[in-house]
Formats: structure tokens, sequence, C-alpha cells
């Protein structure tokens, strides 16, 4: 099977005196699903990027969600400085190897933040769904109704030029996007957190993924 690297989310135990990556569960279930064996990456040294993608043999890189992004919000509480500047060298590594890339929210938010995009606060999108505009050529793939945990979006005039939108929300904030040359994409909503996982995630994912 082929492999697929999952970042994960950093936690803080205080407890412990530590700083933990973590992933939930489902993502495993999601990868095997799309026909990847699941990879979690550590958030290591952004030097070490190219090196864990090729030594782990990937073939497709998923970047997931949590953690707010530092340079958004340095005071937020759940920040992770350095899980932010591991996913911008993989993002790069990853292209250099001309792996498929996919963010899911977070994810979605770094790499528009990396190639030179924008993002804005916002209310009332955490553990509620909302409906989108979904670009005909992918009406097949992404349902008009999709679940929300953000507290950030790419507002309209926020996406950067290398990327565009396939998707958006009633107010016009950027939920799913393709790079116009590269296998980049992302998508705001959680897949894996559907139970059951929706056919139309599977089929979009093993589009971006492949």
């Amino acid at each position: 099977m082929r492999r697929l690297g999952i970042t994960q989310r950093v936690e803080v135990i205080h407890d412990y005196g530590e700083r933990r990556d973590c992933l939930d569960q489902r993502w495993s279930e999601l990868a095997f699903r799309l026909d990847f064996i699941p990879v979690p990456l550590p958030n290591i040294t952004p030097d070490l990027a190219s090196v864990i993608a090729l030594d782990l043999q990937l073939d497709a890189v998923l970047l997931s969600g949590g953690n707010t992004i530092s340079a958004l919000d340095p005071d937020a509480p759940n920040t992770a400085p350095e899980r932010d500047r591991f996913e911008y060298a993989l993002i790069d590594a990853a292209t250099d190897m001309s792996l498929p890339i996919v963010g899911v929210c977070r994810g979605m938010q770094v790499i528009n933040k990396h190639l030179g995009g924008n993002l804005s606060r916002l209310d009332g999108h955490v553990s509620c769904r909302h409906t989108l505009q979904v670009d005909p050529a992918f009406s097949d793939m992404i349902v008009n109704d999709v679940n929300s945990y953000h507290n950030w979006g790419i507002a309209p005039g926020q996406l950067t030029e290398a990327l565009c939108p396939i998707a958006v929300d009633n107010e016009g904030y950027t939920e799913a996007f393709t790079h116009k040359s590269k296998k980049i994409s992302g998508i705001m909503w959680h897949p894996e957190r559907e139970q059951p996982i929706r056919p139309t995630d599977i089929k979009l994912l093993k589009s971006l993924l492949t």
C-alpha cells in the first residue's frame, strides 16, 4: 500500500511537563479507506523535513487540523511554533518531490499562509455545520453541507494567487481550493469526523492524493 504522511497536532500536558505530538485515531481509519498506510509525522526540526519524507518513502502528505498558526495569533494558548516551522518545510520538501499535498482545516490555512495568502478571525464557526457553493467540476465529490471547527478563515481576496477556490461558504470564505499548477489542495471541513465517513469525501481525497 501507499504511504500517507500525516502531520500531528501538539498538545501540552502540564502535569508531566510534556509537549506531545498526537493524532486522532479516526485519521487512521480514513487513511486505510483511501488505500494508504497512515504514517504519523513528528514535529521535528525543519531541516529534517525532506529527509523524513524521503526515508519514509511517502507517497503523499496530509496536513491535519489543530493548533492556531503562531503568526496569526502569537498569544493564543494552543500555538505550536515548532509545528508551524516543520509543516512549512514539509510543504516545500513535498513540492520538490512532486508529492500530492492536502491540507485539512488548519492544514489548509497553513498552505495558504505559506504560499503568500492571509486569513481572518471568525466567530461562530466551531462545532457547527454550514452550506457551500461548489464548483460544478467538483459537484460529485463535495456535498453542500459540511462540518466546521475553525476560528480562522480565508476571506474574499485573501487566497493567494497560486490557488483556485473550488468551494466557498455563503459569505464567500474559501472552503476548498486546488493549486493552479501543482498537486496541492485544501479543505476546511474534517472528513475524519463524519461518522460514517462520507463516500464523497473518500472520492474527493482519492482524487486529490493521487
